[in-house]
Formats: C-alpha cells, structure tokens, sequence
C-alpha cells in the first residue's frame, strides 16, 4: 500500500502576501524519503523561501511510474497548488524521482502547471545498474534501458512545452550507467564534477547552481 499522502504543511491564509517565488516540490530517488532533502531545502530557506513554498513529495518507489506514480503525483502537486493560490510549481526530483515528474509534465498536463523542471542524476535514458532488480521491482524495469517509461519519455520531444528543464550528471555517478543518460535534448544539462549519487543532494555547487536556474 503507497503511504498517505500527509503533505501539506499549515494551509497558507488568504490574508497572507502572494510570495515571489513559485512554490518547489522535490521529489526523492529510488528507496529514500523525503529526508533526503533536507541540505538543500535549507539553502532555499537562506535564500529567502519559507516553509509554505516548499514541499516533499513521499511516495513508495517499488511502483509503476506510468500506471501508478504519476496519477498520485498529480494529485499532490494539484494540492500544494490549490494551498498555496500559485499557478505553477517547480520541480526539483532526484534519481528515479525524475522519471514520475517528467511522466506528469510530458502526459499529465505539467507543460502547463510546471515553470521549472531540474533532474539531479535521473536515469532519463535509463540505467543498466537496474538490471540488478528488474525481476522483481516495478520501477528498476522502469529504469532499464528500452524500458516502456523510457521509450515513451524519450518519444518526440524530451523536453516538451515552455518549462525550463536542467539537469545535473556526474562521471563519478556509480548509479547512472552510462552517465551520459542523464541529459536531455532541449535541456540545461549540467556537469556537476565528480560527485557519487547521493552527494548531488547535498553538494554546495550543485545546490547553488539548481538555485540559480529556478531564479532565471
């Protein structure tokens, strides 16, 4: 059973200011949770963001990105718009993460609901170190190189619509087989250096890169 979704934080008062800044949803990798972002939610609270603009999406990672994931991401994000009265959301996602908010932007609407799209080492062409688990996990097939999530994602155009997509990949990336999977046509792709997996989520250059790109 997917966990409850739980997300949002105290409702925002219609009393209160529209803020400047499109709310950010992150979205975590394959078996994490949303403590991952934790780094990096602090250097957008520095920068002048508050808890109300920022929001983690929790969800269980063994499920099918098109048939399950992207409906319930859908609603999430649908609610962190009707809470905050913003007309479009950020997205930043990590790792598989990628892969539910690129299905939601491309097939669910999101071209018209999403300003910004960042992926920090997603597997956007797929990854052979998902093989290891494609017997018996729904989203490691997902993963896989030639999958059915990853021909239709890379189908027409990777990066459809007015959203701002980036991405951020590393050749030291012991997860994102080959590395250069990472990168999308019609996106910012970024070399983010030498950087495992993980450590493109608490990565001081990546975080002010990603935080730059949201401001453009």
């Amino acid at each position: 059973m997917a966990p409850a979704l739980g997300f949002l934080s105290t409702p925002v008062s219609s009393a209160e200011p529209r803020s400047s800044h499109n709310p950010v949803i992150f979205v975590h990798g394959y078996n994490a949770d949303p403590g991952v972002w934790g780094s990096l939610k602090a250097d957008f609270r520095g920068d002048g963001y508050n808890d109300n603009e920022l929001f983690s999406w929790g969800y269980d990672t063994h499920q099918s990105v098109n048939e399950v994931l992207a409906a319930r991401f859908q609603d999430y994000l649908n609610g962190v718009l009707r809470q905050t009265g913003a007309q479009q959301v950020d997205l930043v996602s990590h790792s598989f993460g990628s892969l539910t908010s690129r299905w939601y932007v491309k097939f669910g609407g999101g071209t018209d609901t999403v300003a910004h799209w960042i992926s920090l080492g997603g597997p956007n062409h797929g990854t052979y170190t998902a093989w290891a688990c494609a017997t018996w996990d729904q989203a490691c097939r997902d993963m896989s190189p030639g999958s059915y999530v990853q021909k239709q994602l890379a189908a027409g155009d990777e990066t459809p619509g007015t959203v701002k997509y980036a991405t951020f990949l590393s050749h030291c990336d012991e997860v994102i087989n080959p590395d250069n999977s990472v990168a999308l046509g019609g996106a910012t792709n970024i070399n983010a250096g030498c950087l495992k997996h993980n450590e493109l989520l608490g990565d001081e250059g990546v975080s002010r890169d990603v935080r730059a790109f949201l401001a453009g």
